[in-house]
């Protein structure tokens, strides 16, 4: 699904007026607007494209609730961001939950049961990529992918995920040397 082109800044002003009156036409239009920026930057933290699916539609429904907080102060993706980060965060936090109560083996015997599985793909390094990321601790994970594919600015980071500056800093620092350490390892 391509993602429709962005809307120029007036208009996006009237829908997210129009939206916080109460207008579901024009929050459905915000949201088929900015669905994919916030799928892209989910699916970079949680790395499952069903978990991004169902993550999306429940921060669509925070939006939905939240939109009267909204001022204006920033642009709409700049007051999106955190929520789709922290929804993000929190259904990592969950997920390792239940693995660490209901799953009878360690969550690290079950990524060294998947980097011993033959490349079905033929794709070896794509593959050996994905699942170096997916081992990653999530927070660093999260830091690294809000910095390399989201762009972000350290500040930005650490308003979205709530930490300082400096943690920003030491988990990008921690999660790249983490990376390159992983990476060097045969898939």
């Amino acid at each position: 699904m391509d993602s429709p082109a962005p809307l120029p800044p007036e208009t996006e002003a009237d829908l997210l007026q129009r939206a916080q009156a109460g207008d579901e036409s024009a929050f459905g239009t915000l949201m088929q607007a900015h669905h994919a920026y916030a799928f892209r930057l989910v699916q970079a933290i949680v790395r499952h494209e069903q978990d991004s699916a169902d993550i999306c539609q429940d921060i669509w429904v925070t939006v939905w609730q939240k939109l009267g907080t909204f001022r204006g102060g920033a642009k709409f993706t700049t007051w999106l961001h955190p929520i789709a980060t922290r929804k993000a965060l929190d259904h990592l936090r969950k997920r390792r939950r239940w693995c660490d109560r209901f799953l009878p083996f360690s969550r690290e015997d079950a990524v060294a049961d998947e980097t011993d599985r033959p490349d079905e793909a033929g794709d070896e390094r794509r593959e050996h990529l994905h699942r170096v990321l997916n081992a990653l601790p999530p927070l660093h994970r999260t830091v690294l992918a809000l910095r390399e594919v989201q762009g972000l600015s350290y500040y930005e980071i650490a308003r979205a995920t709530g930490i300082p500056t400096g943690t920003v800093m030491s988990r990008l620092y921690h999660a790249r040397r983490l990376l390159a350490k992983k990476l060097k390892e045969k898939p």
